[in-house]
Order: structure tokens, then sequence, then C-alpha cells
């Protein structure tokens, strides 16, 4: 496994402005990923249809285990769901049709249930949405439209199994779920660093984001929540990440979508992501994943050479991932605002949301291969 230190000299060696110093636990990986370190997935390498625990990938190979360790098990059941939430769990597209919050619902779970990521679940049609579609119309062989279209529906629904999986399921909060820490983030950095930790600003942030979806779509859900220990809210059920190892990665400026493939150069996932700023680009060429650390603290340099120590959390500039590249200060790394991501600029990194960024530590391989196209 990789030594942190190795890292952390590396960037003090690059003396740039700003540098990120990798903390706490690196993610449980090993860099002898065999080509037979796979796991069987039901439904033709689409998410498994989950019966009533997401977020639990059967298995026992290194990716599972890691992804084990880095995701939180969701028990949920679809007892007394509003009317609502069964309308968007029975939706279904016909061609011609208006894409409204139900379908738009249904569209973006089918999505991410394949593995082609569309950010904070909120039923709206939008850039994202489009995007992860687009991934799937070419991981599928489909022509890539603009549009949905009939063929690219069908080729989402053609599985029944998965199909007949709740989208909005009933969560009943635990005290671990709402007893959490939460702070107000100050906008000056200096002032960050004196905070124990980048915990979440409040709790429906925190309940967001463990479900992939947006605060106000959660808000919405549920109107009358007061999101206390016992209580049964709707939530987005996430389904089961990616397993497969992932061998090379392409971070797409112009479509600002980051490709994941295997060793045997298939597509198998697709994610959001903010890839550089005119100010500020992404490096080009061909790197490789030299380090995993999973909670990282983040280091800022002053242009007075006087430097802040940013503390771990979900709100940390790079989130709760880092993977750092070959390219000293470059990595692949999560976000503090995930309805954000591919809708503002990076300093040259590759932005995921938080739980993208997880479910890509879980699998991708040390020495992998990132292109930056």
């Amino acid at each position: 496994m990789y030594q942190l230190k190795k890292v952390s000299a590396a960037l003090v060696a690059a003396g740039l402005s700003t540098a990120i110093f990798m903390s706490q636990s690196v993610a449980a990986t090993n860099t002898d990923q065999s080509a037979n370190d796979t796991t069987s997935m039901a439904m033709n390498d689409v998410s498994p249809v989950t019966n009533g625990v997401s977020q639990k990938p059967m298995g026992n190979s290194k990716t599972v285990s890691s992804l084990k360790n880095l995701l939180p098990v969701i028990n949920y059941t679809t007892d007394n769901l509003s009317p609502m939430a069964t309308k968007v769990n029975a939706a279904n597209w016909k061609t011609g049709a208006k894409i409204d919050r139900t379908t738009g619902t249904k569209l973006q779970t089918l999505l991410n249930w394949h593995h082609n990521g569309v950010g904070p679940v909120d039923g709206y049609w939008g850039k994202n949405t489009r995007k992860a579609m687009q991934a799937f119309q070419k991981a599928n062989g489909l022509s890539v439209t603009e549009n949905l279209n009939n063929e690219t529906w069908q080729a989402l629904t053609k599985n029944e199994k998965l199909v007949a999986q709740p989208v909005l399921v009933s969560y009943q909060l635990s005290d671990d779920d709402v007893n959490i820490k939460t702070t107000k983030i100050p906008t000056d950095t200096k002032e960050k660093a004196k905070l124990d930790g980048m915990y979440y600003e409040s709790l429906t942030e925190a309940l967001a984001e463990k479900f992939h979806i947006s605060e106000d779509y959660l808000k919405a859900l549920n109107p009358n929540a007061k999101f206390t220990a016992g209580e049964t809210i709707t939530v987005y059920n996430p389904s089961n990440p990616n397993t497969k190892p992932v061998s090379r990665v392409v971070a797409d400026k112009a479509t600002e979508t980051l490709y994941a493939y295997d060793s045997d150069n298939k597509l198998i996932a697709s994610y959001p992501t903010t890839v550089g700023s005119t100010a500020t680009p992404s490096p080009t060429g061909t790197h490789t994943v030299e380090v995993k650390v999973h909670e990282p603290n983040y280091t800022y340099t002053a242009d007075d050479g006087s430097k802040s120590i940013i503390p771990p959390g979900p709100n940390n500039p790079v989130g709760l991932v880092w993977i750092g590249l070959s390219k000293p200060t470059y990595g692949i790394h999560g976000s503090p605002d995930p309805a954000r991501i591919s809708r503002q600029a990076s300093a040259g990194c590759i932005r995921l949301t938080n739980w993208d960024a997880l479910a890509l530590l879980g699998v991708i391989e040390n020495g992998a291969t990132v292109e930056f196209k």
C-alpha cells in the first residue's frame, strides 16, 4: 500500500501555492488487484436488486470489501409510501411525453442503477442527466442523442427485475443518522483551519448526501418531517455501486464526465465531473493513480507562505476522498457542494460528488491510468 509520507513529501517539493496533504485512513484497497478479482453481478452488470438493503454489494472480492468499508448500508421498506412516491415507482415514459418530475426521477434512477451517475437526484431533466444518458448510450452501442428516445428507454427498462425495484422508499431514521456533528463553515481559510472538522452544516445536508438526493428534493418529499430519531421518511434508493475493478479512467473536459473502464477496456461507469477551468486548467496527457485516501485534510499555502491546514470532513475543499496522481498536486477528489458538479470550475483536479468519489475509491486500482482528454 502506498505510504502517505511519500505523497506529502512530493507535494512539499512541488512548492505550489495550494497543496493537499492526506491524513486519516487509507482506503481498504490493495495493490495486488488480479484479473480474477471480480464479483459476479446480477442483471448483466447493472445494480443488483437490493431487496430492502441498499448499498450492500455481495461477494468477497477486494473491491466489495473496500466498498463495504466506505459506503453506509441502507435498510429500507416500501411500507406506507406517499402517493407521490408510489407514482414515481410506477412511472413509465412514452415517446413524445414530457419528462416531468415523476418520470424524471425514474429516468435519473435507472441511469444511476446502470452506473451512469447523474449527480444529486432531483427529478429534473438537465445537463447531468443528459450526459449520463449519453454515457449509457455510448456504453450500450446506442445512437447518442440530445433527448430521451424510445430506443434508450427500452434499453434502460429491459430488465424487469431491476425496473420493479423501488425508486423511492421508506427509511426509519436512527440515532446515528440524527446525532451528528454539524458546524457553520466560515468563508475565511484561516477560520476553517480552526474548526475540529469540516462537518455538514445541517442534518438535512447530511441526509441528502447519504441518499444521493438534492436537499430541496428531500425536503419536498418530506414536507412535514422533523427529521428526528425513529421517524420514517421518504428517500431515494441508491441501490449498489459498481464492483468491477477500474483500471483506466478518462476525464473528458468537453463533456465534463469521468469515464471508468475495466481491464478489458469496457466502459463500466461514468460520473459527472468538474475538470479544471480556463484560469487553472487540468493537466494534459496520461498519468497514474499513486495514492488513495479516505477523509483527507487540505493544506492551503497563501502567497505570503503561511499555511492553513483544513481538517477532514464532507465540507473539506476536496470532500471525503483524495485519489492522488503521479502528476504532483493533481488528483480525483470529492466536493463540498454536489449540486455544482460540472457547473463550476476546479483548480485543475477532477471533482466528483462525495458519493461518486467514495464509490470510485473502492474500485479504482493502484496504478490505474488517468487520461485527460
